[in-house]
């Protein structure tokens, strides 16, 4: 008959828990506050900027299908005309005699801030100014108020 090693004695203290002290869950907190105190501020302004950049990125298409307009009809579109004259051929005159028949945005897209982009021609800048008022709606402003516009992509 095979013997069996003798039984190992049990330590006289139980085990300890396997788990995180309360000091081990106030360093961790505090330094979480200290990384969400330099993270955050850098965060929260890049829904701005991003804004801007969509509205100019807007802004150049806009602007390339507006010189298409020009290229084929030797004129671009008066502001009584504006940008709807890209989209479906114009109803105010000067006729746009040859109007490309699947136009030349499929869409006119809203600003950022859900307004529409506004036209101007002649522009104050140019030829033709294609803007927004950014998010107060309403001329001038700074920051995310900032009047964004063609002449800024020129």
């Amino acid at each position: 008959m095979p013997m069996t090693p003798p039984a190992r004695p049990q330590p006289a203290t139980p085990p300890r828990d396997a788990g995180f002290s309360l000091l081990e869950l106030m360093v961790v907190v505090v330094i979480l506050s200290i990384l969400a105190l330099v993270i955050v501020p850098r965060v929260i302004d890049r829904p701005d900027q991003a804004r801007a950049a969509r509205a100019q990125s807007d802004i150049a298409a806009i602007a390339s299908a507006v010189q298409l307009y020009r290229l084929d009809n030797f004129r671009y579109p008066t502001t009584e005309q504006g940008l709807a004259a890209l989209v479906s051929p114009p109803s105010a005159p000067p006729e746009a005699q040859n109007w490309a028949a699947n136009g030349y945005i499929d869409r006119l897209p809203t600003d950022p801030w859900g307004q529409p982009y506004q036209y101007l021609s002649p522009g104050v800048h140019g030829d033709f100014d294609i803007f927004t008022y950014g998010a107060d709606a309403a001329p001038d402003g700074s920051g995310a108020d900032a009047d964004i516009g063609s002449w800024m992509t020129n």
